[in-house]
């Protein structure tokens, strides 16, 4: 893989922020407005740095990113998928933090500069923030401060590698998978979290996620499917075999198990075939992953469980999830 480093920051000092934003064939007009919320925010020039990593694309980004900012730096590489691209970005950051924004997204001013009030007003590894798809907010309230490994222990977490600021310290030798085009982030976030030592959580809908029909998840052939949910199961694994102190071991336990419900989950809805579900399920009891541990870590999981871990009612509750889909 070639990559080109086309402009750079002439600022000496480290950045506050180093924002990476992984693009591959999205309308300009959005990569626009993605750039341009970065750089209103309340950050000096020397605060921040973004990253735009064109992935392949098939018209250049450049000319557009120059004109918007001189010192925006472009990394161009041969098609080889997002995860590469971040890992490409994160690679180069300079920044104290790191932000990943997708090229199609953007985001929202009042509620991200309280996040960066967060990380600047004391020593914070991770702010997690809601997205919006309306950006209609105007308040919110913060959550008590406690380290990633209780924060996994206790909360449902939200995966998405955009939905949080993070010191880049913690992310030392992390990297995503090249090759898992679905659950990437499932693999990344738990495993930054658990790194951590201070992790807050504020109700700012800080990211605008725009919906539309070429977002990766909307793909619904019957090999995209079949593709998402073996990517799925090689998270389930890798995560479940990671070799860790207890402590962070028995934090991720429970997000495996909710992975693992939602791999079933999903085979059920989007195969609609119940012989493919027994086939995952039967990989899964190979490696001790099913029954699914019988835990009230969420109202859906605590029904779920107990109704998928036996045969009759799991008969059951495929008929009535494919009846509903129906």
């Amino acid at each position: 893989m070639q990559t080109e480093r086309v402009d750079t920051q002439s600022d000496a000092a480290n950045p506050l922020i180093s924002f990476i934003i992984p693009y591959h064939n999205e309308p300009l007009a959005m990569l626009e407005a993605c750039v341009k919320s970065v750089l209103s925010l309340s950050l000096q020039p020397n605060e921040r740095e973004i990253i735009v990593v064109d992935d392949g694309s098939e018209i250049s980004p450049m000319a557009c990113l120059t004109a918007l900012d001189k010192h925006i730096i472009c990394i161009s590489q041969a098609n080889a998928g997002v995860s590469v691209a971040r890992n490409k970005g994160l690679e180069i950051s300079r920044g104290m933090y790191v932000q990943f924004v997708d090229a199609d997204d953007k985001l929202v001013k009042p509620q991200y500069d309280h996040c960066i009030h967060l990380i600047k007003r004391g020593k914070i590894d991770a702010v997690l923030f809601r997205f919006t798809i309306n950006e209609s907010q105007t308040n919110y309230t913060d959550s008590s401060i406690v380290d990633g490994i209780t924060y996994v222990e206790r909360n449902n977490i939200r995966s998405s590698v955009w939905s949080y600021l993070f010191r880049k310290e913690c992310s030392k030798n992390l990297r995503f998978s090249q090759g898992i085009a679905y659950g990437e982030d499932e693999e990344f976030t738990p495993q930054l979290l658990l790194k951590c030592n201070s992790v807050i959580e504020t109700t700012a809908e800080a990211y605008y996620y725009r919906q539309h029909e070429a977002s990766v998840l909307h793909q619904k052939s019957k090999e995209r499917i079949r593709k998402r949910l073996d990517d799925n199961l090689k998270v389930i694994l890798h995560l479940h075999r990671l070799e860790l102190p207890n402590t962070k071991k028995r934090a991720l336990r429970r997000r495996v198990a909710q992975l693992t419900m939602d791999l079933i989950y999903n085979t059920m809805v989007l195969t609609r075939n119940y012989t493919t579900t027994t086939q995952y399920i039967e990989q899964l009891k190979e490696q001790g992953l099913f029954p699914l541990p019988q835990r009230n870590y969420t109202k859906k999981y605590s029904v779920f469980s107990r109704l998928v871990n036996h045969n009759v009612s799991r008969r059951l509750l495929f008929v009535l999830l494919k009846t509903k889909q129906g």
